[in-house]
């Protein structure tokens, strides 16, 4: 397992346009919880302050941070940006998943 995780520049376009909408927040910070339909699930809030053990992910102007234990889940992993019929959001793509729900916001190691 490797602890890079990438951004697509969809994901880095549409994090910059978050971000400057939202006073204060400077990151997009992306975490796994245990929860969900298949065991674990992502979650997406607007951050601030990095920890000290945060990978710090900047690409074309947006900032990510993930911290030490979510980073064991998601090495190796692509963070993008979707917009289709059922609506925009962003997607892990997440090597070390060996499933998911339907609904792709959670997932199974």
């Amino acid at each position: 397992m490797t602890d890079t995780v990438s951004i697509t520049p969809r994901a880095a376009t549409r994090i910059k346009d978050i971000v400057a909408a939202q006073p204060g927040a400077t990151a997009l910070r992306v975490a796994v919880e245990g929860g969900g339909c298949s065991g674990f699930q992502y979650d997406f809030k607007l951050d601030s302050q990095r920890a000290e053990d945060d990978l710090v992910i900047e690409r074309d102007g947006a900032t990510v941070l993930i911290d030490s234990v979510s980073l064991v889940y998601m090495g190796g992993s692509e963070i993008d940006f979707v917009d289709d019929l059922i609506g925009q959001s962003f997607k892990i793509n997440n090597p070390q998943a060996t499933m998911s729900c339907g609904c792709g916001t959670s997932f199974s190691i």
